[in-house]
């Protein structure tokens, strides 16, 4: 018998605030969370791209100097995001058994800091240099190995890497775990801190960032029509889903129900996405089969939206074979990453957070920086915050990642 799936707490740290809520009321707001890098590397390496959306808090306000020194970035972001969102569901370490408590995370680079940190002092000052716990720090297995030990999850600590669709698979994975009866409590998100040089590099070489280092705040761009790529971003969202059940018996508060969700491949491009969208639909079609809901029931769109010429068009492309007219102006479409950058592994997380708080407040978060609307992605984005009705009604948040991968998550109001 399929279970009903419950989000019962919520964790962030992000370029737009240090918590779920601040991040929540920055995005109301219609702020930026992307801003100039200070960093000396940035005018010492020639790095063509000199902005990004680094977190608004720095971890140093929320661990201790051990855990700091013991952890990767990415790891630290995943620590301060499960603990508030396991807070956040009224939970502290012990109310859970052990051993019916599991971690689904996901990242989409790892502990790239701690690797190339290593790499450094190796030629500089030889392997006697190179700290001993180099490999637990650079794992794409840490940062989720850090929040189960943090808090005795013992059911299972699951990682996901599949670039952009990271932390959305990890979300669907925490759902079918619950469904299977894996755990009675799981901690789902995901992670990403790979604001350095060389992934800043990379990414600019191929085209990919927006070049906009005179005007950082309006670089993200989604479906506008000077659009010219995606600003990266840092951070972390976390998600307690338990069943309905579970949450019941002890009281908790309930944010929105978790209808689950699909994965599926476009074997097109290393990079690119499949311009027709054929792949993408096929999720979004699977999801809402899934889920025993129709095409008609979804009210609301959270978008992959990177601002990319490319993608905005592939995902309008693929949301059209899903919705036919109806997408034209009829469904009410957010495209966040305008504000808080892509956080690459972390973003399905954070845009699913977004999703179940909207469903939760009644309120469609903004999309900044469209000032001239692409005529060829003719939707109906939500350039101010929007009071709807939500109880009963679905939303679904989109994400895609190089290597073709499709991750498409459905949630319900209740």
């Amino acid at each position: 018998m399929t279970k009903k799936i419950v989000v019962t707490g919520i964790g962030a740290t992000t370029p737009l605030g240090g918590t779920a809520r601040d991040t929540w009321d920055a995005l109301l707001a219609g702020k930026s969370g992307a801003r100039r890098l200070e960093h000396e590397w940035v005018a010492e390496l020639s790095i063509p791209v000199t902005f990004a959306a680094s977190v608004a808090v720095p971890t140093s306000e929320s661990l201790e100097r051990v855990e700091i020194k013991r952890l990767d970035p990415s790891s630290q972001f995943a620590l301060i995001a499960g603990r508030e969102a396991f807070a956040d569901a009224g939970l502290k370490v012990g109310d859970i058994e052990p051993e019916r408590l599991l971690v689904d995370w996901a990242t989409g680079i790892g502990g790239v800091w701690s690797l190339l940190d290593a790499w450094d002092t190796l030629r500089e000052r030889g392997p006697r240099r190179v700290m001993p716990l180099t490999v637990p720090m650079l794992m794409p297995n840490a940062p989720g190995a850090a929040i189960g030990m943090d808090l005795k999850a013992r059911a299972g600590v699951r990682t996901v890497v599949s670039a952009c669709a990271s932390s959305t698979e990890s979300i669907i994975g925490a759902y079918e775990h619950l469904q299977a009866g894996l755990a009675d409590v799981v901690i789902a998100g995901g992670s990403e801190a790979a604001i350095h040089p060389l992934p800043i590099a990379a990414f600019a070489a191929m085209q990919a960032l927006s070049k906009r280092n005179d005007d950082p705040e309006a670089a993200s761009r989604p479906y506008d029509v000077d659009r010219d790529g995606f600003v990266l971003g840092e951070g972390a969202a976390a998600l307690v889903l338990e069943t309905e059940e579970h949450a019941k018996a002890r009281g908790a508060r309930i944010y929105a129900e978790v209808l689950g969700g699909a994965v599926t491949s476009d074997a097109h491009h290393i990079t690119a996405p499949d311009p027709e969208g054929s792949g993408a639909a096929r999720a979004v079609l699977q999801t809402l089969e899934g889920a025993g809901v129709g095409v008609d029931d979804v009210f609301h769109i959270n978008a992959h939206a990177t601002s990319t010429p490319v993608g905005d068009i592939a995902e309008y492309n693929a949301l059209k074979r899903v919705f036919g007219d109806r997408i034209d102006g009829g469904i009410p479409v957010s495209a966040t990453k305008a504000s808080t950058g892509h956080l690459l592994g972390g973003a399905g997380a954070i845009e699913a957070l977004f999703t179940v708080l909207a469903l939760h407040e009644g309120t469609l978060p903004t999309t900044i920086n469209l000032d001239s609307q692409d005529p060829e992605i003719p939707l109906d984005v939500v350039t101010s915050p929007r009071t709807v009705e939500t109880a009963g009604r679905v939303a679904i948040s989109n994400s895609f990642g190089f290597g073709g991968h499709n991750a498409v998550a459905a949630f319900r109001g209740v």
